[in-house]
């Protein structure tokens, strides 16, 4: 499918993810509607130093807020849905506020959506809604286990789009994505937190190093994203968005440092460490539906992606504060 003239929403679109999904809808000749978090600096977040601000529409606003929802998504054609709030540990603190955003907005996105009549809305999930693995790799099949708030907010929005296809046909398709990663990311995620303690010195300051995660770069995801868009027979499904390869923390720290030509002293801080029965142990990916249905296979290995990740972050040092836990 062409995506020229296309009328496409995103919302969550200021963030990591949502700021590649709209400068890559843009470069494929998309008319975006972009959704940012209205606050008072009138920040419109990565949207802000895109090369491409002025070939986009940046609306201002709050997906928990119903109103604003139907006045955004009217007349759109897409609808990508990535507002969230994303954080574990402050998940922790304020777990009302994760209901408040990721299950009453994504509501509130479904019903615009459905109003509005649009082709195809991609629901955005996370693997953290399977929790520790049971059995590896992990399919879509695998139990759903909430165990974080953050995780509980999330297969709750999951199962609102499963609903939405099922009671009232509307052409939701949720994707995935396992630990994405790249330029942009905050300091919340562990691969931007480990090279911004490399940066500054040779000291890295994390929690648990034995859980595995299969990291995927951003670029991965977002081809994803625009391939459930377009994909026949993928409405009303859910699709894994994963590298298919597993690397624990204290692993990748090593892989890390090697790339970096440093030698990495790991200290293990108490505060960082998740409750027990709350840390996801393993991550791995069975992305094959993604494959056969949606035609997506990742394009970008993990050394190729850490190492654009370095770069960029080597040249934003200074947006990140090295060794300071950010919750």
């Amino acid at each position: 499918m062409s995506w020229q003239g296309r009328r496409v929403v995103v919302t969550g679109a200021g963030g990591f993810i949502g700021s590649h999904l709209v400068e890559r809808l843009v470069d494929e000749g998309a008319q975006v509607r972009a959704l940012v978090r209205y606050n008072a600096l009138a920040s419109a977040g990565w949207l802000d130093t895109s090369p491409r601000r002025d070939s986009f529409e940046v609306v201002a606003g709050d997906v928990a807020d119903s109103d604003c929802v139907h006045s955004l998504v009217r007349n759109a054609e897409i609808v990508f849905h990535l507002a969230a709030l994303i954080a574990i540990p402050y998940s922790y603190q304020a777990p009302r506020s994760y209901v408040r955003t990721n299950v009453e907005g994504t509501l509130n996105v479904l019903e615009a959506c459905r109003a509005a009549g649009v082709t195809r809305l991609v629901h955005t999930s996370t693997s953290e809604v399977y929790g520790t693995a049971r059995v590896v790799p992990i399919s879509e099949a695998h139990p759903l286990q909430g165990q974080s708030p953050y995780s509980a907010s999330k297969i709750a929005a999951d199962k609102l789009a499963e609903a939405w296809s099922c009671s009232f046909g509307l052409p939701v398709v949720t994707l995935r994505p396992f630990n994405t990663f790249g330029p942009r990311q905050s300091a919340r995620a562990v691969i931007p937190t480990i090279i911004s303690q490399l940066i500054a010195r040779e000291q890295v300051k994390l929690g648990k190093l034995t859980p595995t995660r299969d990291l995927n770069f951003v670029d991965n995801t977002v081809d994803g994203f625009l391939a459930a868009a377009t994909a026949e027979g993928a409405a009303g499904r859910v699709f894994n968005v994963g590298s298919g390869r597993e690397i624990a923390i204290g692993d990748l720290v090593v892989l890390l440092a090697r790339m970096m030509g440093k030698e990495a002293q790991v200290v293990v801080e108490t505060e960082r460490l998740r409750p027990e029965n709350s840390e996801v142990e393993r991550l791995l990916a069975d992305a094959s539906d993604a494959a056969r249905v949606l035609g997506w296979r990742p394009r970008v290995e993990l050394e190729e992606g850490l190492r654009r990740t370095i770069e960029w972050t080597r040249q934003n040092a200074d947006r990140y504060r090295a060794g300071r836990y950010e919750r």
